[in-house]
């Protein structure tokens, strides 16, 4: 039943995590619930994903949200049951009446009909932490349907990426994740707190808001400045250098020099002696009035430079560059394959829109423990392929578990007894 991926890294290793001992039921789907489930998980919380017997819709999404169920549910087990029946409400109570955190992103009211709303759970589990993920927090909108877009779109977002009159959304995202992470920070803090109560309390995460606090400083800008912010491709930038640049062959490079030594370096790596007399480029907000001149003329002098020299000299100067990148080169980065970030990864046949076992890597999350990177422990589980020792670990014996496969209301793979050992163990 187990889905280690090494001996180093089984689940026992979860012992020294932060959240080792945590137990999680998790009623999550797309990308911002299982964002947060995934972080605890990172962390060493027993995640338990509850999905119902044709398994999350997201093991089954194509394009742009086939790699969902891959990358969000890591670290995680599937118990797989009909929570419409009677007797599956009961599996999942007795799971949540030892559980520390409920996790949920149906739309409001869903839950609350099936018996597992947040005043039911806390009275049977006072120390219960529930935290939900919306499109929107209690107020005039939350009745509305939210999607990443949706929000990016009315939050502001879509019209700082786009160019004008053509709004955007982010190419990832960016507010299903962010706003997962921000549950995940809502169940830390909840549990540190009932350290002291010992009691649980109810976090909710917004996604509208979560749009909001990515575009606050644009909101504080006009604050500030009495000016509306403009969109990315025209707006003001802070810096004087600090733009995309096309240069020999076709390549794309970014370059930057955000301070008066940057430029000085620039200058002087590259000859641009003429440039750094010049009093009209004296310091770094001189050169942002000057941009419109400035960076044509930067472009002419960076254009006969292939963009590895740029790249090879930019380095050796210590200046900000970047390659433009397309995300599935970043498998072959040489920085996250030195330093562990890339975490082999076996996503099962129901998990991608394949429909086949893929054998990959996952980027772990963007944090470090005493220098070490929180391992994979598991991969992403296939659908109910811990029902059976989840059932046990509640006090389903045999006949129990027996009854309720026959009766349809749990699910587990082909091949797996109620003893626990699969029929090819067995002969």
């Amino acid at each position: 039943m187990s889905h280690s991926v090494t001996e180093t890294n089984k689940p026992d290793a979860a012992t020294d995590l932060p959240l080792a001992g945590i137990r999680v039921v998790e009623f999550t789907h797309m990308v911002m619930g299982p964002t947060c489930g995934m972080i605890l998980a990172d962390l060493g919380a027993e995640v338990i994903k509850v999905e119902p017997l044709t398994g999350d819709n997201t093991r089954r999404l194509l394009g742009s949200g086939a790699g969902f169920y891959g990358v969000f549910n890591r670290n995680k087990k599937s118990l797989a049951v009909d929570v419409k029946s009677a007797q599956g409400r009961e599996i999942v109570l007795r799971l949540v009446a030892g559980a520390d955190v409920f996790g949920e992103n149906f739309k409001s009211g869903t839950l609350d009909k099936l018996g597992f709303g947040y005043p039911a759970l806390s009275k049977l589990n006072p120390r219960l932490i529930y935290v939900s993920h919306k499109g929107f927090l209690p107020g005039p909108y939350e009745h509305r349907t939210a999607l990443d877009e949706v929000v990016q779109m009315m939050g502001g977002l879509a019209y700082m990426t786009g160019p004008e009159g053509r709004p955007l959304r982010a190419g990832s995202s960016v507010n299903d994740i962010m706003g997962g992470m921000f549950g995940a920070i809502g169940v830390l803090a909840a549990l540190s707190q009932r350290e002291k109560t010992g009691r649980g309390r109810e976090v909710q995460s917004g996604l509208f808001e979560n749009n909001v606090m990515l575009v606050a400083q644009h909101m504080m800008q006009f604050a500030v400045t009495g000016q509306a912010a403009a969109p990315m491709p025209s707006r003001i930038s802070a810096w004087g250098v600090y733009d995309v640049f096309t240069v020999k062959d076709g390549e794309q490079i970014f370059l930057a020099a955000v301070s008066d030594t940057q430029w000085a370096i620039l200058c002087e790596e590259f000859g641009f002696a003429d440039l750094k007399a010049d009093a009209r480029l004296g310091s770094n907000n001189a050169r942002v009035l000057a941009r419109e001149w400035l960076i044509a003329l930067l472009r002419d002098r960076f254009e006969s430079f292939t963009a590895r020299e740029l790249s090879q000299r930019f380095e050796r100067v210590g200046l900000p560059y970047a390659p433009i990148t397309q995300p599935h080169e970043l498998f072959d980065d040489p920085h996250l394959l030195a330093t562990g970030g890339l975490a082999p990864t076996t996503v099962p046949a129901d998990g991608s829109g394949a429909g086949r076992v893929i054998e990959t890597r996952s980027p772990l999350l963007p944090i470090a423990l005493d220098g070490k990177r929180l391992a994979l422990r598991r991969n992403p589980p296939a659908l109910g392929a811990d029902t059976l020792e989840l059932l046990q670990s509640v006090g389903y014996d045999a006949a129990a578990i027996t009854r309720l496969r026959e009766e349809g209301i749990v699910g587990m793979p082909v091949g797996v007894s109620e003893e626990g050992a699969s029929t090819a163990e067995q002969a």
